[in-house]
C-alpha cells in the first residue's frame, strides 16, 4: 500500500495526446500507393500505346488490340466493382457477377489469341502481353483507392 500514487482530479480528466498514427485510418491508402497505381497505370497504358502507335502492322489491326486494351480494363473495373459490393453486402445480381468476370476472361483470351496468332516478334509479343497486364492490375488499384478514399470521406462526413 506504501507505494501506490494517488492521481488528481486534473490528472484524471487529462486525455492522452493521439499520435498521428492513431488517427489515421488503417483502410485509407496511403499517397504513396495511390500514386504508384496511378503511374503504373499510366505506364501500362502508355507504354502499350506506343508500341501499337509504332507497330508495323494495319490500322485495322491495331484497332482491335486498342480496343482489347480498352475492354480489358472496364472489364476488370467492373469485376473489382461487383466483388466489393458482394464482400460490403450491396445486391449485386448473379448475372451482371458473372457476365463482368466473362468479359474479363474474354478480353485476356483475345489478346492472346491476336498475339498467337500475330506475326510478330516473340520479345513484341512479351511486351504486349506485359503492358495489358500492368494496366489490368494497376486499373484495378486504382478503382480499389477510389472507392477506399470515396468511402472513408464519407464516414468522416
Amino acid at each position: 500500500m506504501e507505494n501506490q500514487t494517488v492521481a488528481s482530479s486534473e490528472e484524471k480528466t487529462k486525455k492522452p495526446l493521439k499520435t498521428v498514427k492513431e488517427d489515421r485510418n488503417p483502410f485509407k491508402p496511403t499517397p504513396a500507393f495511390i500514386s504508384a497505381s496511378w503511374a503504373a497505370l499510366f505506364i501500362g497504358m502508355v507504354a502499350y500505346c506506343i508500341g501499337l502507335w509504332n507497330a508495323g502492322m494495319e490500322l485495322n489491326e491495331k484497332g482491335y488490340y486498342f480496343t482489347i486494351l480498352l475492354f480489358g480494363l472496364f472489364s476488370v473495373i467492373s469485376v473489382q466493382k461487383a466483388v466489393r459490393d458482394k464482400m460490403e453486402g450491396i445486391p449485386v445480381t448473379d448475372i451482371y457477377y458473372g457476365i463482368s468476370w466473362f468479359t474479363t476472361i474474354a478480353a485476356i483470351l483475345l489478346l492472346v489469341v491476336g498475339l498467337w496468332n500475330a506475326e510478330l516478334e516473340l520479345s513484341e509479343k512479351g511486351f504486349y502481353g506485359m503492358s495489358f497486364a500492368l494496366s489490368l492490375f494497376a486499373s484495378v488499384a486504382v478503382q480499389k483507392n477510389t472507392r477506399d478514399v470515396h468511402a472513408i470521406k464519407n464516414q468522416e462526413a
